[in-house]
């Protein structure tokens, strides 16, 4: 049955007993329970029960799969994580309405992936997005793009041959950019066995460096959902000789592809990550995974669409005395802005008030303008940590 105007679906007594009665009956009642005490967990707020009735048991399965995690976390805000490729597109009616409410669109909004800066609004006459202009000292800057493989399923649902099997096939990848000077390196595995795995004390230092990504087993979001499952078994990450160009393979997505650097023009490191990610894209047997409706996928609906971050570190001391983020969130939010600490989400700010600044857009915006928001969004941050002095 189609949907009614507003994107929910009808149900009768007999069908929400029989769904409450069969053999997702628990994890139903729960998902009601959570709507009801927690209704910031947007899983269980758009969770349609007539939708769920109407679904092969396959479906219901593979749909209960994607919102284990908000079902164990109560408190998530999200509540939900794609397993395949195509899930935002076998249950858009559920996806849909969680995406419209997390990314303030509309439920039919389409998003179209874009790089050119050509005739981007807030553009500099220069089209250069120099800091320097701002009166900003140079910064740590880096732009990452989440990307997943086709033909695996995503790291939520993949098994452990699965896992290192993605990881061998981007060693073929890597081969290529380890034979190209800009982007020359060498790749660092964790799992056992590997050819190039790397030691324990190894690992340590490139997470100290912000290099790799840590064990996601004490995130409890990653953990439920599956994400975090066989560690370190398929991980590990591609390092360029300048250490400005890297790859993470098995994180939250297949594949985490940045490039960073410091200095104060923008332009510099999004124009590389464009180049590497054309790369990347190009090298025989390699296939994204890509909606037409919502472009490139990622295991989470937060960074749907560019699958972008842009980010710099800055010191916002003002806005950040007594060693507190809540005053530099409340004057970055309205700016577009979020705010994290230098080792990322749920992490502290630095004793110096060193922050991880980024614009919140992924998802129905284009990866020109989220580079022009963030630097437009500085030159406001920069005024308001002034104000405060």
């Amino acid at each position: 049955d189609a949907p009614s105007s507003d994107g929910s679906f009808n149900i009768d007594a007999v069908q929400l007993q029989t769904a409450l009665c069969g053999p997702h009956a628990e994890a139903l009642a729960r998902i009601l329970v959570i709507r009801r005490t927690h209704p910031g967990n947007r899983m269980a707020k758009h969770f349609d029960m007539a939708y769920f009735a109407k679904l092969s048991d396959a479906d219901k399965k593979a749909l209960l799969q994607c919102c284990r995690s908000g079902i164990e976390n109560p408190d998530s805000s999200m509540g939900c994580y794609a397993m395949q490729p195509a899930d935002y597109d076998r249950f858009k009616p559920f996806f849909s309405k969680v995406l419209a409410d997390y990314h303030n669109v509309d439920i039919k909004a389409r998003h179209v992936n874009d790089w050119s800066l050509k005739g981007v609004a807030g553009l500099p006459a220069s089209g250069k997005l120099d800091l320097a202009e701002l009166g900003l000292p140079a910064l740590s800057m880096r732009v990452r793009v989440g990307r997943n493989l086709a033909d695996f399923p995503l790291p939520g649902a993949m098994t452990r041959e699965e896992r290192v099997a993605m990881e061998k096939k981007m060693c073929e990848a890597f081969a290529k950019l380890i034979s190209m000077p800009e982007y020359g390196g060498r790749y660092h595995s964790l799992t056992p066995g590997h050819p190039d795995h790397i030691s324990d004390a190894e690992y340590k230092k490139l997470v100290d460096e912000h290099i790799m990504f840590k064990d996601m087993a004490a995130d409890p979001y990653l953990s439920t959902a599956g994400i975090a499952s066989d560690w370190p078994s398929g991980r590990g990450c591609y390092v360029s000789a300048d250490k400005g160009f890297i790859i993470w393979v098995g994180e939250e997505d297949h594949l985490r592809i940045m490039c960073m650097q410091k200095g104060t023009v923008l332009n510099e490191v999004f124009d590389r990550l464009r180049k590497a990610l054309s790369v990347v894209e190009s090298i025989k047997g390699l296939q994204f995974a890509v909606s037409k409706d919502y472009g490139c996928v990622t295991s989470c609906p937060t960074n749907l669409g560019t699958g972008m971050r842009a980010s710099v570190h800055i010191q916002i001391p003002n806005l950040t005395k007594g060693g507190s983020d809540a005053k530099a969130k409340a004057v970055c939010k309205p700016l577009g802005l979020s705010v994290r600490g230098m080792g990322g989400e749920h992490t502290a700010i630095g004793a110096d008030g060193t922050c991880d600044i980024s614009p919140s857009s992924r998802f129905c915006i284009k990866e020109a303008e989220i580079i022009t928001a963030l630097y437009n969004g500085l030159k406001n941050l920069k005024a308001a940590e002034t104000s405060a002095s």
